[in-house]
């Protein structure tokens, strides 16, 4: 069983920062790509970076340059630092690892529960 916990949401005022965390734990074999996923209230779940294990990372063009994905492999965490927040970042966010349970199964998506991030005066 693979569990994938979310901390570091909250209500932030535009401009300000967060800093999200996730840590992926149970029966892991490896671990490919981490990331972040968000949702607004009545739109589709979107991507908004990801990082391979050896570090490559992706972003979403309405991030970039504001938010910044990193990862510990030895602790099978991933954060997202996000700045200069903006009121269209509010969304949960959704924390994402493709991983393996055992060495010879295949890659498989796991999700987090979601964390709130509320950008508001």
């Amino acid at each position: 069983q693979v569990q994938l916990v979310e901390s570091g949401g909250g209500l932030v005022q535009p401009g300000g920062s967060l800093r999200l965390s996730c840590t992926a734990s149970g029966s892991i074999f490896s671990i490919n790509a981490m990331g972040w996923y968000r949702q607004a209230p009545g739109k589709q779940r979107e991507l908004v970076a990801t990082i391979t294990s050896s570090g490559y990372t992706n972003y979403a063009d309405s991030v970039k340059g504001r938010f910044t994905i990193s990862r510990d492999n030895a602790k099978n965490t991933v954060c997202l630092q996000m700045n200069s927040l903006a009121p269209e970042d509010t969304a949960v966010y959704y924390c994402y690892a493709a991983l393996k349970t055992r060495r010879f199964t295949v890659e498989s998506g796991y999700w987090g529960q979601g964390t709130q991030v509320t950008v508001s005066s």
